[in-house]
């Protein structure tokens, strides 16, 4: 039974989804923040907290999704502190009524501090431990970071979807072609390996024995920098600092290639156009409008403009390099 979104996913769908697994939900089913997938935490019968994460359709295919939990698996096997699904009956992942979806044991912990060097050496340490695991092997089914798909395909969802102003149709097709043609040319990854993907600090929750990931949904195979770069904040010599502190951890477990600092900015541009083509795609979902009530605006356009003009700046900038 194929299913195309989330209309038919009802709370008596999800609660006798989990059922079938033999946990009771007592609690109810509490949402949180999650607009790609719909992820659940509840507590059963014997007050044991879980998540449990239903699968956006038609997103992963069932070979990637399984992708997913096994590597995530395998760095838990290896006594990294990743969130990993459940295996009951030899099984991480479940189908209900054309739904995919998988349970988690709930962990709590508190935000990630990106200006707090202790924690982005620590992070450094903890990226470097799976970096030297993820590379022993490849994705066979999940795909990698890209130009085409993270920039020319998102180009084309945007410039398609007619959410564009017509007052400012011509300002924003022009800073946004010169943007994807500079940082295209400046893509030019040597060395693919399995990557978090999306590693930033809400990805991250931090308790007194350190970080864990909770959320391995955007793993792809790309350079090692992708992991790294997103808790960068700041201006220039804050981010030099930050990037020294992360890669001194980092090196305690894994070597790294100091010229894939300069993948940065076309990472950095690949994903701020990849959200506004994911904006313009989940539109229809009723969760969207609601949680995002300033994308059809054309305040939002105008800042797009100025964010793409700030972008173009930083891709001409000479790349990150270390401190002496």
């Amino acid at each position: 039974m194929a299913v195309f979104n989330f209309s038919s996913l009802s709370p008596d769908v999800m609660l006798d989804a989990i059922e079938q697994l033999g946990i009771f939900v007592e609690s109810g089913l509490l949402p949180l923040n999650s607009y790609e997938n719909r992820v659940y935490q509840f507590h059963d019968e014997d007050k044991i907290k879980y998540v449990t994460k239903f699968y956006r359709p038609q997103r992963w295919s069932i070979e990637q999704i399984q992708e997913e939990h096994d590597f995530a698996l395998e760095l838990e096997a290896q006594e990294l502190p990743i969130v990993a699904p459940l295996v009951i009956d030899g099984q991480s992942l479940f189908e209900h009524q054309g739904y995919h979806f998988a349970l988690y044991p709930c962990r709590g912990g508190r935000i990630f501090e990106v200006d707090n060097l202790d924690q982005l050496e620590w992070m450094g340490r903890f990226i470097g431990r799976i970096h030297a695991i993820s590379q022993k092997s490849a994705f066979v089914h999940r795909p990698a970071f890209n130009s085409q798909e993270f920039l020319l395909d998102a180009q084309q969802t945007i410039l398609t979807s007619e959410f564009v102003p017509l007052s400012l149709k011509t300002a924003f097709e022009t800073i946004l072609a010169q943007v994807i043609e500079l940082a295209s040319a400046q893509f030019k990854p040597s060395n693919f390996i399995r990557l978090h993907g999306d590693c930033h600090a809400g990805n991250i929750l931090w308790t007194d024995d350190g970080p864990h990931f909770v959320d391995l949904d955007d793993c792809r195979m790309g350079p090692a920098i992708q992991d790294l770069w997103m808790m960068l904040s700041g201006d220039r010599q804050q981010q030099l600092l930050q990037l020294d502190t992360l890669l001194c951890g980092y090196e305690e477990f894994n070597s790294f290639d100091n010229s894939q600092l300069a993948l940065i900015e076309s990472l950095r541009t690949m994903r701020v156009v990849n959200y506004m083509a994911w904006l313009c795609k989940r539109w229809q979902d009723p969760a969207f409008p609601r949680n995002f009530p300033w994308f059809n605006t054309e305040k939002y356009w105008e800042q797009q403009i100025l964010m793409l003009k700030e972008q173009m700046s930083a891709l001409q900038q000479p790349p990150l390099s270390l401190l002496p």
